[in-house]
């Protein structure tokens, strides 16, 4: 392919492509460049494997941290498993790729993005989007694109199109928009508090550039002499369908109508008619083409009744305006909601059930020193609130063998945090990090809502002084021709047949988080405005049942939670604190049993069950690091003696020595005539020498001074 070496002027940024010059055995290659950030993203296809019923389509986002000149940690020194950021950007290059393809296309494909250069000023996420619509493009594969992504920002009133990372961390918004040409495909935001119309004008603003960038793609493969893959869809044989559709209309729409239904007795109902078709089916002669055509695939009879059923359903709702479970479109299913689930131990439980999707959410409150560190190309290098999704097979009445996280157990949890984030006290004000784990318990449509909701319930059970409580609404969609209806509270079976999935978080202030993933090929703005409005609502009336189990944050901690104590030190004092080969640290804790974590900056902050314990320790390291001043009087206790004097501990910590001289105000012949080991005495500084030594004296105290002394160490 021929070197083309492009620039896109995005909102004053130049967005650079490069096309021909990199990995030439790819199916299709861009270089794709902003600023200092370059993004290398393939796409390549395979013809399809034998038994393959769906689209294998393959992501994978790569990070090099050599892109930021800094080399992996760990003993082997590369890179090794994904970190959960890679992950997330891997599903964001996804969601709005996949909708795309055709239905009926089962080539295995791979779409590969490698961050190989990272300015810190430029997120590579959404060049990598765009970056695969253009790979996709020319390795001419079918595809109903072209398809882009920018990232939209809010700095004081104005919108920003693909912020810097110090713009996006200084606004109140971070929206990431991709488009098709047939409208708004995929959205992703996190948000502080915004209304919604902040949010839709921001969608709106975001399009607008993403028309811009489908253009320049265009323009791109016309300049290259390619043109546009749209394979026609290959000609089906309908004898199956039509044998099933024949049999089971009439039965399967009975028991759609069927609304006093649970959900186990209608997945019986319906497997019971797809039964009665498969045992007709085998009733027939074997060269009956009926029975040839579903003997030919073994998944063709299933995925055939599936079609139909799906059609049905969604015949119902857009013709009568009634769902399965006979909710009106703008229902909510009944909620109940339980705080303090678990035993104190565990510092923070909620359990929110919605319809049959329960969800329990537990805290855990820990000290500074167990933030989650980052290893990634992203600014961060640390996460003070974690939020983890697990989601067990019987949560939907299955058994399957128990793996570590996916991509989708990652990415819910990514957007509960989200949800979260914006109302998560700042660390000066409540200096815990935070982990929330939501367990799904029980599955049926609109889990990571359910997190959002039994979360916030679990925080207020922690006594976390969140913000606002925030609630979550997950919003589907049926779109048939001209006609659209917008489903509040989807469940499972609604998920499956419908168009969209639309999550919307937030206070009664405004949004928090949203994301939106299509399974058709665009939507209008207007239609994506019609679904956040009508989201409002139902986040309201679930907000109203949360607040109904607790209303606010509660007043104090689980008694096993640790108790944090913060002191400011001077940056200088740091290694004092510490000693020689943390020697000095190492002791405090021994001796008090608390855990101390100091800041470069000088912030300590001392944990512990017990707080009597952290007291100890905190009263420790202030007198090790007070500023003392020639005259201050102490109470002090003898701790070594001398032939030349005694030491004295005045503060913990903290010692000084008494000179033999200045222990009575007549000659001294021994020391040990005047003091003891663990007498308690009243000193006073004399002085404090140019070696940091601090010189004591028993003389010349008053006695107005000997009694503040005593009154403060008893405080």
């Amino acid at each position: 392919m021929q070197e083309v070496d492009k620039s896109i002027s995005v909102d004053g940024r130049d967005i650079r492509l490069k096309v021909g010059l990199l990995a030439p055995q790819a199916g299709g290659s861009v270089l794709i460049q902003s600023a200092d950030t370059a993004v290398l993203v393939t796409a390549t296809r395979a013809a399809a494997r034998e038994g393959i019923d769906f689209l294998p389509l393959l992501v994978d986002y790569e990070e090099r941290l050599y892109a930021a000149g800094r080399i992996p940690g760990g003993f082997l020194r590369r890179e090794g498993r994904p970190p959960e950021r890679a992950t997330l950007i891997s599903r964001l290059i996804d969601r709005p790729l996949r909708p795309l393809f055709p239905n009926w296309l089962r080539d295995d494909i791979q779409v590969v993005a490698t961050t190989l250069s990272l300015d810190e000023r430029v997120p590579p996420d959404v060049l990598a989007v765009t970056g695969a619509s253009i790979a996709t493009l020319l390795a001419e594969i079918p595809f109903n694109g072209p398809m882009a992504a920018v990232r939209v920002g809010l700095v004081g009133d104005d919108f920003i199109i693909n912020p810097t990372y110090q713009e996006i961390e200084a606004g109140d918004l971070d929206l990431v928009v991709a488009g098709s040409p047939d409208g708004v495909i995929m959205i992703e935001a996190g948000a502080n508090q915004l209304p919604e119309q902040d949010i839709l004008e921001a969608i709106d603003f975001g399009y607008e550039v993403v028309r811009d960038l489908i253009q320049a793609q265009r323009d791109l493969i016309a300049e290259l002499g390619l043109e546009l893959v749209k394979e026609p869809e290959p000609e089906v044989d309908l004898t199956l369908e039509t044998f099933i559709t024949e049999r089971v209309t009439e039965p399967v729409q009975q028991i759609l109508r069927q609304f006093e239904l649970a959900k186990p007795e209608r997945d019986a109902a319906l497997d019971q008619i797809k039964e009665q078709v498969s045992e007709a089916i085998e009733s027939l002669p074997e060269e009956d083409p009926v029975r040839l055509a579903a003997s030919s695939d073994p998944k063709a009879l299933s995925n055939t009744y599936k079609d139909i059923t799906k059609k049905l359903m969604r015949r119902q709702i857009v013709e009568d305006g009634v769902r399965v479970d006979g909710r009106k479109l703008d229902e909510v299913r009944t909620i109940s909601c339980q705080t303090g689930l678990l035993p104190s131990r565990v510092h923070g439980s909620a359990l929110f059930q919605r319809g049959l999707t329960q969800v329990m959410s537990v805290v855990t409150l820990g000290t500074p020193g167990e933030a989650q560190e980052l290893d990634d190309l992203h600014p961060d290098v640390e996460k003070r609130y974690m939020h983890h999704y697990n989601m067990p097979p019987y949560s939907v009445g299955e058994t399957k063998p128990m793996r570590s996280p996916g991509r989708r157990e990652v990415g819910h949890g990514a957007l509960a945090e989200r949800a979260l984030m914006p109302v998560i006290p700042p660390k000066e004000d409540f200096p815990y990090v935070i982990r929330v784990v939501s367990e799904v318990l029980s599955s049926n449509g609109s889990t990571s809502m359910g997190s959002v909701c039994g979360s916030t319930l679990a925080l207020m059970d922690a006594g976390v002084p969140i913000a606002k409580p925030v609630s979550g609404a997950a919003m589907g969609l049926i779109k048939e021709g001209e006609e659209v209806r917008i489903l509040t509270d989807i469940q499972g079976i609604e998920d499956f047949l419908g168009d969209m999935d639309f999550k919307v978080a937030g206070t009664d202030k405004g949004i928090t988080a949203l994301q939106m993933d299509m399974k058709i090929t665009g939507l209008a703005i207007q239609v994506v405005a019609d679904a956040i409005n009508q989201a409002r609502p139902a986040r309201m009336h679930i907000l109203e049942k949360m607040l109904a189990a607790i209303d606010k944050p509660r007043a104090s901690l689980s008694p096993f939670a640790p108790r944090l104590l913060t002191i400011k030190i001077e940056p200088d004092l740091i290694g004092m604190i510490i000693g020689p080969g943390g020697k000095t640290i190492k002791g405090i804790t021994e001796q008090t049993g608390a855990k101390i974590d100091i800041e470069d900056d000088g912030t300590v902050t001392i944990s512990a069950v017990d707080g009597s314990k952290a007291k100890q320790a905190r009263a420790i390291i202030e007198g090790m690091t007070r500023k003392l001043s020639a005259g201050d009087v102490y109470v002090g206790k003898v701790t070594r003696i001398i032939p030349i004097g005694a030491f004295v501990e005045f503060l913990p910590g903290k010692e000084g020595m008494i000179h033999i001289s200045q222990l009575a105000d007549y000659r001294v012949g021994k020391v040990e005539d005047e003091v003891a080991i663990g007498d308690e005495v009243i000193v006073k500084v004399r002085e404090i020498d140019n070696r940091g030594r601090i010189n004591l004296t028993r003389l010349g105290i008053h006695p107005d001074e000997a009694a503040a002394a005593r009154e403060a160490a008893t405080q």
